[in-house]
């Protein structure tokens, strides 16, 4: 029990280390290409925060635990809209540009409805995976088609603070390091986290929903709310709605095409509460475009609701 849980918090460690310096080095690479904050956002520093939730996912799913495959995705993505932008917002009033509101909360929206409607036979078949990834494509598309508008407009660049810009070569040095640790670190979580499971009688679901789904958005949290203090609300709301729909249109697209899921324990009160939450962001966002701290609140409290409904 102590090896396992000892697999557990190394397996976090490595993994939050790994999404860090993944993060790190996509962030240096996106600004020498000048890519707009919101687009930085949505893109790289969203895929690069949910690897953990990728290398997790596609690792239980491929041994079998297909319940915490899917619990670290839906888990994942409550955690993003309620805790991480209410905390964010908590600490800095965050600004929505009115692209966000009008086609990448929508998306986010759909994404999460899409996911709901292909729960309710209690699989995700290869079809339906093909039909996440096929929308994933869609969305980068979108996005990237965006970019060239808003770079045209705008130069939104992340703010470096002052510091030396990344060399090119230590940027893919930092990006396969931490592809590695996140690999490593992910396996020895998905071990562990079972393990622990199994002795303690908690179902694989739960522990999807709660601790696997919990320890794979750190990277989310830290980036977004440094991001908010830093006053770049353009990377913090991107980080955390792309990283949702990266989180359900990527991660259980591939996962879900090399295996297909069989869900028990995902009960449709947590992919109910899913779509709920993005609901929540969009209403809140319509605000002025702005999402303000007692709203942050709100959106934190309905977190700490749902986990006490859950446990």
């Amino acid at each position: 029990m102590l090896l396992n849980i000892l697999f557990v918090v190394i397996g976090i460690a490595l993994v939050l280390w790994g999404a860090d310096r993944l993060t790190d080095g996509a962030v240096a690479v996106a600004e020498k290409m000048k890519m707009p904050q919101i687009v930085i956002g949505l893109t790289v520093v969203a895929m690069g925060t949910s690897m953990p939730e990728f290398s997790v996912s596609l690792i239980s799913s491929l041994k079998g635990t297909t319940d915490l495959a899917v619990g670290n995705i839906v888990g994942s993505n409550i955690f993003n809209a309620l805790l991480i932008v209410g905390v964010s917002a908590l600490v800095a009033p965050m600004i929505i540009q009115e692209t966000t509101v009008r086609k990448d909360i929508p998306f986010a929206l759909v994404s999460s409805t899409l996911l709901l409607i292909m729960c309710l036979d209690g699989n995700i078949s290869r079809l339906d995976a093909g039909v996440l990834f096929v929308m994933f494509l869609i969305f980068m598309y979108m996005t990237l088609k965006g970019a060239k508008k808003q770079g045209a407009e705008q130069e939104a660049a992340v703010e470096t603070g002052g510091k030396k810009e990344m060399a090119t070569w230590l940027s893919v040095v930092w990006i396969l390091v931490g592809l590695i640790c996140l690999i490593g670190g992910s396996n020895l979580f998905v071990e562990g986290a079972t393990a622990v499971a199994t002795n303690l009688g908690v179902s694989e679901a739960v522990i999807g929903l709660t601790i696997v789904a919990g320890g794979t958005s750190l990277p989310e949290l830290a980036t977004s709310v440094v991001s908010a203090r830093k006053g770049n609300s353009g990377i913090a709301i991107g980080n955390a709605l792309g990283s949702n729909v990266f989180n359900i249109l990527a991660i259980l697209g591939v996962t879900g095409m090399i295996t297909p899921m069989t869900l028990k324990g995902i009960s449709s009160f947590d992919l109910s509460m899913l779509v709920i939450s993005i609901i929540l962001v969009w209403l809140f966002s319509f605000t002025k475009y702005k999402i303000e701290r007692w709203e942050g609140a709100v959106l934190t409290a309905v977190f700490v609701g749902y986990i006490y409904i859950l446990l």
